[in-house]
């Protein structure tokens, strides 16, 4: 059943003229020998014996020309593949980062994509990529990634909204502590990760909490970075209202001028798809509410709030 797994560990001296053969075969008219060719390439890459054959920038290049393709599923497989090369040649993502990267951006802005498969594929490996990728690689997409993926940490697919959220927290690790652009993303996205803690898939959850925690050291906050990193651990149960209330309180003394936008945003979510982020959403907005001084409390309508539907 994993042909290429047995081929990459006995065939070693064949693979050469075995890719050799495959390679224009990724150009046929025909989209399943483009699929099936694609796909044996791209679990080839999960194997280091391409890159003791030097078959690893043929490889590359290959895939990476199949980013226009006009078949979705060869799109993804060409991305996975490309992603794969964390477990196969870890060592040499550093020398092809600027084109593995610009792979991955190009997967998440796909034109072609309506229920973004191809994104999902992107946010996926560009995951297991970055642990190898250069800094300075990276620092120069982070604002496009960060807007990029943000939309999906409110899909309707939990995998969509695992993966994002994911690669949110990864991606953080590269924010520089005088990096205002990227800590300003952040804020935006904190209430969403926060509020998705109670989403109902539990895997989105297990992603929030290594989000934020992850995110912890870039908010300008020692409480709330100990607070993320002491309480949000993946298997670890949460009491989510003395959560809540401990983050506002932290939040109004070292963010004030923060309010009218965080609350701005729980009542977006008054209309969430999901019960259970539609009630922490006035649980929060009660809590910054509850911990606003005098001065604070003249940023809040309080009609908008008493008016807000749910």
């Amino acid at each position: 059943p994993f042909p290429h797994r047995a081929m990459a560990r006995l065939c070693g001296p064949r693979l050469p003229r075995i890719v050799r053969s495959l390679i224009p075969v990724l150009g046929s008219v025909f989209e399943c020998q483009r699929v099936t060719s694609t796909a044996f390439l791209a679990e080839l890459l999960n194997h280091n014996v391409v890159n003791n054959l030097i078959l690893l920038e043929p490889l590359l290049d290959a895939l990476t020309a199949l980013e226009k393709d006009s078949c979705l599923l060869v799109r993804v497989l060409a991305l996975r593949g490309l992603g794969n090369v964390a477990s196969g040649s870890p060592e040499k993502i550093r020398r092809h980062g600027s084109q593995l990267l610009a792979s991955m951006v190009n997967g998440m802005d796909d034109k072609d994509d309506p229920n973004n498969l191809v994104a999902l594929e992107a946010m996926s490996s560009l995951s297991k990529l970055l642990d190898h990728l250069e800094e300075r690689d990276v620092q120069s997409m982070l604002l496009h990634m960060a807007i990029r993926i943000r939309p999906f940490f409110d899909s309707e697919h939990p995998d969509l909204r695992r993966s994002s959220i994911v690669l949110f927290g990864n991606l953080s690790r590269f924010s520089r502590a005088d990096s205002e652009v990227f800590s300003e993303q952040i804020l935006n996205g904190l209430v969403t990760l926060l509020l998705h803690l109670q989403d109902p898939c539990p895997d989105v959850v297990k992603a929030c909490k290594f989000a934020l925690r992850m995110c912890g050291p870039s908010l300008g906050c020692e409480g709330l970075r100990e607070m993320f990193g002491n309480h949000l651990w993946e298997e670890r149960g949460l009491h989510y209202g003395e959560f809540i209330n401990d983050v506002c309180k932290f939040l109004m003394r070292s963010h004030p001028a923060l309010l009218s936008r965080l609350i701005s945003t729980n009542l977006f979510y008054f209309k969430s798809p999901w019960r259970e982020l539609r009630a922490a959403a006035p649980m929060f907005i009660g809590f910054l509410v509850l911990h606003m001084d005098e001065e604070q409390g003249q940023q809040v309508d309080l009609d908008q709030l008493i008016s807000g539907e749910w």
